[in-house]
């Protein structure tokens, strides 16, 4: 599958990805000591949902639409404030048009001493990246493969700090690439907060690719999915993924409490799923 983040900004996918985004910062906020965020597949950073490519799927309106005027109690409203501030900040005159991806949500949360870098590979969006971002001394844009910056890249200054991994799942070794990629960044920074994104469309695929986890030798691999809707033959989209290394402590719990309630708003019909589990422990 192609998920050039353009054509499904704001679905399903993105609210389950980014809330667990924003709840990773919000834990690396708890400590004054600077952090990084290396965004390796970052895209354009901003998303016009009245635009010819989301006009197109038009995923939005069951995901961020379904989401974002919602009333939930505590303690999840308070756990969803940090993602839908980040909405709303693009939205300051009220209702949903434009939605933040990866690197504008971070932006929202950095603190003055923090630092983000967007990595992003396609030559049309890089210029929109950076575009979205000038005269933003926090924010260092460059053009380069997300894959080779891992090799580079790492370990940041800061020596604390999150490396996300969203890539669009062109090729169709992209999971074996991933963890080939994985291993190696680990490698160079083993105590580094990872974050790695994927579709569910085939089960038989993610299951290859947790297998290839598990024999990695990586510890405290955290899973967490949510599906909207039963597997189908042919394979679409029906679920998202993340998988987290080195998770904050937290993280297991706020997820129980979020994703019963995202899999409830985001379903077809109520058919909604998710799962968390370790794919390592320690």
């Amino acid at each position: 599958m192609n998920y050039r983040h353009v054509f499904h900004a704001g679905n399903f996918a993105d609210v389950v990805k980014h809330t667990i985004l924003t709840r990773i910062l919000a834990y690396l906020m708890r400590k004054d000591a600077p952090f990084r965020v290396i965004d390796t597949h970052a895209g354009v950073g901003l998303y016009d949902l009245k635009g010819a490519a989301a006009e197109k799927t038009g995923e939005w309106v069951d995901g961020i639409g379904r989401l974002i005027d919602q009333d939930f109690s505590e303690p999840a409203k308070d756990l969803l404030a940090p993602y839908l501030d980040a909405v709303r900040a693009q939205n300051p005159d009220g209702g949903l048009r434009f939605y933040p991806g990866s690197p504008l949500i971070t932006r929202n949360m950095l603190r003055l001493q923090d630092r983000l870098m967007a990595l992003e590979l396609h030559p049309v969006d890089v210029e929109a990246l950076r575009e979205n971002f000038a005269g933003d001394f926090q924010v260092r844009v460059t053009h380069v493969d997300g894959w080779q910056a891992l090799g580079t890249h790492l370990p940041p200054k800061e020596k604390r700090g999150l490396v996300l991994i969203d890539p669009p799942f062109e090729e169709r070794n992209e999971f074996e690439r991933m963890t080939q990629n994985l291993i190696k960044a680990h490698k160079r920074w083993p105590t580094g907060l990872y974050s790695l994104w994927y579709p569910i469309k085939d089960v038989a695929d993610v299951d290859k690719f947790v297998a290839l986890l598990q024999a990695s030798g990586i510890p405290k691999i955290l899973r967490l999915e949510l599906t909207i809707r039963a597997p189908s033959d042919p394979p679409r989209l029906h679920g998202t993924g993340m998988i987290v290394i080195n998770p904050p402590f937290v993280l297991e719990e706020e997820m129980r409490t979020l994703l019963p309630l995202l899999a409830d708003v985001l379903s077809d019909e109520g058919r909604g799923q998710w799962r968390i589990d370790w794919v390592a422990g320690e």
